[in-house]
């Protein structure tokens, strides 16, 4: 990852996203640095990159791109239920 990335701001972006949810921030995020390398060049250009040419870092601005597509997937009324839930039966 690129110096850029503060996981501590984005974990508070993923605030109320589920455990899938933040899977697939992270997944679309990490094709980014590859969606860019090989933006406007040909298959058979494609297949020549080495895995050094696609080796590039994860930036904060792939998370911000891929936060902006995907979103929460729980509710904050789901949010609550599970909240009470915790609180009647979970354990602490």
């Amino acid at each position: 990852m690129a110096d850029n990335v503060d996981i501590d701001a984005l974990a508070a972006q993923c605030e109320g996203y589920s455990g899938a949810d933040i899977t697939n921030v992270c997944r679309d995020a990490s094709l980014m640095p590859m969606r860019r390398r090989t933006k406007g060049l040909s298959t058979d250009e494609i297949r020549t990159l080495t895995a050094d040419e696609m080796d590039l870092p994860l930036t904060n601005e792939d998370f911000q791109e891929a936060l902006s597509k995907i979103s929460s997937s729980v509710s904050a009324a789901q949010l609550l239920q599970y909240e009470k839930w915790r609180a009647e039966f979970g354990s602490e």
